[in-house]
């Protein structure tokens, strides 16, 4: 099956418009209501890859394309679409405010119950990473897509609304950044403490001294640590001047208890006491790195969305995005014996609290290839990503045939929990989160190493999984019903999980994102094939001489006809020299089909007039 990125997103589109029509109004809701991840989610699957690809935009009405008026048919025409969106948008900002004037970052309905206990209204209240996270993909979006939809307008009505989205939306996107900023953890472990056994126990190797180990490991994360001292804003504020600690750093799953308030001029409302346990946890950790990756992105600074004091904000953030990045990938790829293996490669990943998954493999494998980007990495460390991915694609079951009862099939569904730890203090039973979006975050992964690898052949190989998970996926997509195209229905892969027809929001959210970014792969020049772009040099040389001989016979009896042909083949010959560097493969059969034409010339006794010896003379 090749991956059609532009229909499959179309599909996507029109699906998603089918579900959330209803009455000509805008229906809000995932598999167990409303809240502000879902419904964020909800709307992202139109606007993310409006934002990311330039023949998605919707921001421009008189340059949105046929296909994708027709996929959004049930919106409106051109003039429509983009005003009803600006609705759509204005709605969900307004919705996710408490009565104090607050933005809402509440889990809700994502949140569940811990040995079937039931949930508190306090409990459901509680703001969550992944709300701040997707909250600034979305206010981002949003203010991208005011920014240029106001150039287009004329009605001062409609100017007012545009202008009151954009405020809201950057309200949001101030008081999540605080969130962020104030969910930030730093856990320290003793020596011999369970987390220290842990946490070297995946990093070592049998028959190292340990104390080799610890030395290594606190050498090799030097950087980091000094970097965390400094912090000055926020949570995460620790102590590490003790060299016999060691550490971990990154997200928790809310704000942290005793999270000092941020001193900001923006609006963000009133700063909540934290209540989460000052404890990274992977899954958040990961969810939060994504969400304010997009504060650094190139559209951002290009449309200028922050002012100067979310620059101020953000530049915090990348402190902390910066040092757990370089944390988690040196954890990864951690090798105190020289043995040329990765602990990321003994499958699966062991947290420091005890708990392993494949799942927290695959959340590590983007860490490690977003650190091989930042330093450029060797195409050999990205291949043992690959072979990572691979592997995992095999143990989850997506690329092979699972068995009857297969209990590796956990991942997909109910999927992995992750305790909340302090969510409990209030009264309630101890929360827990539930993470199955494991294919979906494998085709994602897929198609990272696709867009950094620097040889055809990891390419080729990264797209042939790309290719093998989104067969599977394309499985999963609801059959029938409302919700039909959309995800997830892993029962009809799995005979072993449970049918359902709940559309999630979060799951189609991440299929759009992998499919954005496998557009992105298409859109960038084809890797260059040094041994294709040697074959094209001697094709064209050969092809030149060859010419130059022809050049040398006598006049023609239709000097005309000589000229035209001249003029043709260099030009020709011209084409395939600028191509050779960028598309040598295309210069070599331009360069092919020349010398088949000038072999036969003489064959024919058809050699071309020497109208003039030098070859760069066009007059013929």
């Amino acid at each position: 099956m090749r991956v059609q990125p532009r229909q499959q997103l179309l599909d996507i589109w029109r699906a998603t418009v089918e579900q959330s029509i209803g009455d000509s109004e805008w229906q809000w809701g995932g598999p167990h209501g409303r809240d502000s991840i879902s419904d964020a989610e909800q709307i992202l699957c139109l606007l993310y890859p409006a934002s990311a690809i330039r023949a998605f935009q919707l921001d421009s009405p008189d340059d949105i394309e046929p296909d994708v008026l027709d996929a959004l048919r049930l919106l409106g025409d051109h003039i429509e679409i983009p005003k009803r969106l600006v609705r759509i948008l204005t709605e969900y900002m307004r919705t996710y405010v408490d009565d104090s004037g607050t933005p809402d970052f509440s889990g809700d309905s994502y949140f569940l119950g811990g040995g079937g206990g039931k949930v508190t209204s306090e409990q459901r209240e509680l703001h969550v990473v992944v709300s701040f996270s997707i909250s600034m993909t979305l206010s981002l979006v949003t203010l991208g897509f005011v920014r240029v939809f106001r150039a287009r307008l004329t009605r001062p009505a409609l100017h007012a609304e545009v202008d009151a989205l954009e405020q809201l939306a950057s309200q949001r996107l101030s008081a999540a950044m605080v969130g962020l900023l104030r969910s930030f953890a730093v856990n320290t472990f003793k020596v011999g403490s369970q987390p220290w056994r842990t946490l070297l126990g995946t990093l070592s190797r049998a028959g190292a001294p340990e104390s080799r180990v610890v030395d290594q490991l606190q050498s090799s994360l030097t950087d980091v640590r000094a970097g965390l001292r400094d912090l000055y804003i926020g949570s995460g504020q620790v102590d590490l001047d003790n060299p016999n600690l060691l550490f971990e750093c990154g997200w928790s799953w809310g704000i942290v208890e005793d999270a000092p308030e941020i001193q900001t001029y923006e609006d963000v409302g009133l700063q909540r006491a934290g209540t989460a346990v000052s404890r990274p946890s992977l899954y958040f950790t990961i969810q939060a790195l994504a969400g304010a990756a997009d504060l650094f992105s190139e559209r951002t600074r290009a449309l200028r969305l922050l002012n100067e004091e979310q620059q101020r904000l953000a530049a915090a953030l990348q402190i902390r995005w910066d040092l757990t990045r370089q944390y988690w990938a040196t954890i990864a790829g951690f090798d105190p014996s020289d043995a040329a293996r990765w602990p990321l490669e003994d499958l699966p990943w062991r947290t420091t609290d005890g708990t392993e998954s494949d799942y927290y493999s695959l959340l590590l494998t983007s860490v490690v290839v977003q650190d091989l980007q930042r330093r450029s990495g060797t195409n050999t460390d990205l291949r043992r990503v690959h072979q990572i991915l691979v592997e995992l694609a095999s143990r989850a079951r997506v690329t092979r045939r699972p068995a009857r009862d297969d209990r590796a099939t956990v991942v997909h569904s109910p999927g992995v929990s992750i305790a909340l730890e302090g969510a409990e203090e209030g009264g309630g039973p101890r929360l827990v989160w539930q993470a199955a979006d494991f294919a979906m975050l494998l085709l994602k992964g897929a198609v990272t190493v696709a867009a950094q690898a620097r040889t055809l052949e990891l390419r080729g190989d990264a797209l042939t999984l790309v290719e093998e998970v989104w067969r599977h996926l394309a499985d999963r997509r609801l059959a029938d019903g409302p919700g039909c195209g959309l995800w997830d229905q892993p029962g009809v892969v799995f005979p072993n999980l449970t049918l359902t027809d709940r559309v999630s929001w979060s799951h189609t959210n991440r299929v759009s994102e992998g499919l954005v970014l496998l557009a992105s792969v298409i859109e960038d020049a084809p890797l260059r094939s040094e041994p294709a772009a040697d074959l094209a040099m001697d094709l064209l040389a050969e092809a030149e001489h060859l010419f130059d001989q022809e050049l040398l016979v006598g006049p023609r009896a239709d000097p005309a006809a000589s000229r035209a042909r001249v003029q043709r083949i260099r030009a020709t010959l011209r084409r395939a020299r600028t191509l050779v560097r960028k598309h040598p493969v295309a210069a070599a059969a331009l360069a092919s089909d020349l010398l088949l034409e000038l072999d036969a010339l003489p064959q024919n006794g058809q050699n071309l007039a020497g109208t003039s010896l030098h070859r760069g003379d066009d007059s013929g």
